[in-house]
């Protein structure tokens, strides 16, 4: 079987996976709705009970868009670091990106009591949530480009990374101190990260936001597989650095920021999802990379959200604590083979 064939096999399978647990992820919860109810509901028609058709439209389904959102976004994020730093534990968590959104909403959040109250009224709109989350990512990543210059050793960079995301829980543990009980249980909610409770303006708003970053992305294809071979061979194709660089940095702080902004700081989801799809598809072209991690981050973070759901019971699980779960033993595998390959 040629590698086309292959792909074309694999990309189905993904395809028809990612509508099934779509389904499954709106089908159950605390309480479970037949699949048929779910397909009745989503195509126009009607459930047989009320109860099931609000809680599908004004609940579930919200909420199983946003996991397929911030699946897409945080995946993306991830190939799109681990190829520029060209270091596979790159990602928007490891590198302070999502420690950097954190900080612009704490500042929004925590801050809104020491600003004018029109100053506060305009930061605390879902426009300045996210806006404030876009920047802290972007001026996190733009002072990690800064120092890498100086820095060739790609550990020292991650380190540097980890150092920039202490320096911001820092200032964010400094502006908790200071805050009121109100201001800070808002916080501690966010923090924990959460699928639920996005209003469909909310869901807009991300929706727009992760399109814009995606496209930036894919058009990234090319001077990515360029980018894999070396900064200086990319150069000898007649390609621009800069520019290339400078367009990866805004779709990543577009895609972390406005994803942090609305559904925490989640972690692992753009560090592990990015090896899953090399893993599977056995290739480094980001032609076929990109779309295979965009339908993989989405069916994992559909399937993350069903575990934190506890189906059958009435709690729900921070969202950031099953993607933890999950996504450590990957990374301790991945460093225990990184240093088998040098050994």
């Amino acid at each position: 079987m040629n590698n086309q064939k292959r792909n074309i096999i694999l990309f189905s399978l993904l395809a028809i996976g990612l509508v099934v647990l779509f389904f499954i992820n709106i089908s159950f919860g605390s309480i479970t709705i037949p699949f048929k109810e779910v397909y009745n509901s989503l195509t126009g028609g009607q459930a047989s009970k009320s109860t099931w058709e609000y809680i599908i439209i004004n609940y579930r389904l919200p909420k199983a868009i946003t996991a397929v959102l911030v699946g897409m976004g945080l995946s993306i994020s991830g190939l799109l670091m681990q190829t520029l730093f060209r270091n596979p534990l790159a990602g928007p968590y490891v590198l302070g990106l999502s420690s950097g959104a954190s900080l612009g909403v704490a500042f929004v959040i925590l801050g809104a009591a020491f600003m004018p109250s029109f100053i506060s009224t305009i930061l605390l709109s879902s426009y300045g949530i996210v806006l404030a989350s876009t920047m802290g990512s972007s001026i996190v990543l733009l002072a990690v480009l800064l120092v890498s210059h100086r820095l060739r050793d790609t550990m020292a960079i991650l380190i540097v990374g980890l150092m920039f995301g202490s320096f911001t829980s820092a200032i964010v543990g400094t502006l908790t101190y200071f805050s009121t009980a109100e201001q800070l249980q808002k916080f501690t909610f966010w923090s924990m990260g959460t699928l639920g409770n996005l209003s469909w303006t909310s869901i807009t708003i991300l929706s727009i936001s992760v399109f814009i970053g995606l496209l930036l992305s894919l058009f990234s294809i090319k001077p990515l597989n360029a980018l894999l071979l070396g900064e200086n061979y990319a150069r000898s194709l007649g390609l621009n650095f800069k520019k290339m660089r400078l367009t990866i940095i805004l779709a990543t702080s577009i895609l972390a920021g406005s994803i942090t902004a609305y559904a925490g700081p989640i972690a692992f989801i753009g560090l592990a999802v990015p090896h899953i799809a090399k893993l599977i598809f056995q290739t480094s072209n980001h032609s076929v990379l990109y779309w295979s991690t965009l339908l993989l981050g989405a069916g994992i973070m559909l399937v993350c959200d069903l575990v934190s759901q506890m189906p059958g019971f009435d709690i729900t699980l921070p969202i950031n604590a099953i993607t933890s779960l999950l996504g450590a033993p990957i990374v301790i595998w991945l460093l225990v083979r990184k240093r088998k390959m040098m050994g």
